[in-house]
């Protein structure tokens, strides 16, 4: 291995091992209970929450895909920048109710939540079983972004695949031990990194290319006039398609598994309003992420398909010392890794607690824990599998993932504020939406410009109100005054 890559990648192991040591030395006086283990004993705070949803929502996405977005399609990726602060919004209403209910009745995943509301075990099964396999492909993208930053990291001299693989198994066996405690310490470590790294490459690079962030942009509309305006109506990534993209993406931000787990190791409702609050200040990152890539575009034009994940990173190897790729690809391991964490453990918590228990399998609290810890590593393994056989770019992963999860929403919103709402409606609209998602996707159906996904979700909704409307309704869970 040359010297430039003993430095870089020197750094990104020296990083990564100290954060997962540092996290695990934090977590060794809790006992790991299924309530400890998987929503971190409902006793997180606002600083604690903050930084634990931040690093669930901000990964290497935030880090490579956004990057790459604004490198290969300029004004689409504006819709990244939007979802965000919508789906906060959404969060502040929403998020302290469910935390009210899990408080009032135990609940440990986002399909205890399904059971319970809805009287419905086979509900709760059901929904556990499309999270599960819904988190296999976002842990997938982590994978895909941590291959980028170890390729380049290495300058070509080891094989990625393999580091990542090796790197997917020391996370696998931290989350193992860890917990969801032991994620919210490790994620305040990556995001002082990940912070660091984004202002380099949203003002460092610019400023050394360019003189200014605004004198890049100025170079990017001369070189390509429109790069940064979005294509009118129904056009490919167009308007119409933004717009559907940005509301699809707002309702189902809080929509998946691990935001659930999330919302349930919170102190307070109140804890989560703050949080709501607080959260829109990582936005500012995005925007740096997206200068990254305008400034890629004019010092290494060429890239296409997945490579333009690697653009930012590949200005950074070229006209830097190792050391500074270092510490930036060490930000974004952080970035990959760490989210990886929240994500195994909160498929293994669903698939243990409502695909597992409801047949009656791990229901004690020591064999749920056991069974949680297993179940980690098998969908590690699985999100490997997948990694190498189905490879795609960071942003596609992203909206497999956001078209199928976004389907929950109807059911959730319907369960806090629609008295209404009944079983059946809830379970078909959500099957409704689920197959015509697959349908469109699969069959590349045109849709006048819409995101599959959006047009999955108003199917969705308007078959849950007919229906409900067409059923008799039966008394919800923990029904009273919201």
């Amino acid at each position: 291995m040359n010297h430039p890559a003993m430095v870089a990648l020197g750094i990104v192991a020296v990083v990564v091992g100290g954060t997962l040591a540092f996290a695990l030395s934090s977590v060794r006086r809790f006992t790991m209970d299924p309530q400890q283990y998987i929503v971190g004993g409902r006793s997180f705070g606002t600083i604690f929450l903050w930084v634990l949803m931040a690093g669930e929502i901000y990964t290497s996405f935030t880090f490579l895909g956004l990057a790459g977005w604004a490198y290969g399609m300029g004004a689409p990726t504006y819709y990244v920048l939007a979802y965000g602060p919508i789906g906060y919004l959404i969060g502040y209403f929403t998020l302290p109710r469910i935390w009210r209910i899990a408080k009032a009745r135990g609940l440990l995943t986002g399909a205890d939540f399904f059971a319970d509301r809805y009287a419905s075990p086979t509900l709760g099964l059901f929904t556990g079983c499309v999270h599960f396999v819904l988190l296999v492909p976002y842990v997938t993208l982590q994978l895909s972004g941590l291959q980028t930053l170890l390729r380049i990291a290495g300058y070509g001299a080891i094989d990625a695949t393999a580091a990542v693989g090796g790197a997917f198994v020391a996370i696998a066996l931290f989350t193992f031990f860890a917990g969801l405690r032991g994620t919210a310490w490790a994620s305040i470590v990556k995001d002082a990194f990940v912070l660091g790294g984004v202002v380099f490459a949203g003002i460092a690079i610019p400023l050394q290319f360019f003189g200014s962030p605004a004198a890049m942009i100025d170079q990017v509309l001369r070189a390509h006039p429109h790069w940064l305006t979005l294509a009118p109506g129904t056009a490919p990534h167009g308007a119409v398609w933004y717009a559907s993209t940005v509301l699809l993406t707002a309702i189902g931000y809080f929509m998946g598994p691990q935001s659930f787990n999330a919302a349930y190791s919170s102190r307070s409702e109140n804890t989560l309003r703050r949080n709501a609050m607080y959260l829109p200040i990582y936005n500012v990152m995005l925007t740096l992420v997206f200068f990254a890539g305008l400034a890629a575009l004019l010092v290494a034009p060429g890239l296409s398909g997945p490579a333009v994940d690697q653009s930012f990173l590949l200005v950074v190897q070229r006209y830097y010392p190792p050391w500074v790729l270092g510490c930036i690809a060490a930000a974004g391991s952080l970035a990959a890794l760490i989210p990886a964490t929240a994500l195994l453990l909160a498929a293994a918590g669903v698939f243990t607690k409502n695909v597992l228990g409801t047949f009656g399998i791990a229901t004690s609290d020591a064999s749920r824990t056991l069974a949680t810890r297993v179940l980690v590593v098998v969908v590690a393994l699985l999100a490997l599998i997948l990694w190498i056989v189905f490879p795609s770019t960071l942003v596609g992963l992203l909206l497999v993932y956001y078209n199928g999860i976004t389907q929950f929403a109807p059911a959730v919103v319907a369960a806090l504020f629609w008295r209404r709402v009944t079983l059946w409606g809830a379970a078909s609209g959500l099957l409704a939406g689920l197959l015509l998602v697959i349908v469109l996707s699969a069959g590349n159906v045109p849709l006048l410009g819409l995101n599959a996904g959006f047009v999955a979700l108003a199917v969705n909704a308007v078959t849950l109100v007919a229906v409900s409307l067409c059923t008799p309704r039966r008394a919800l869970q923990n029904e009273g005054p919201p």
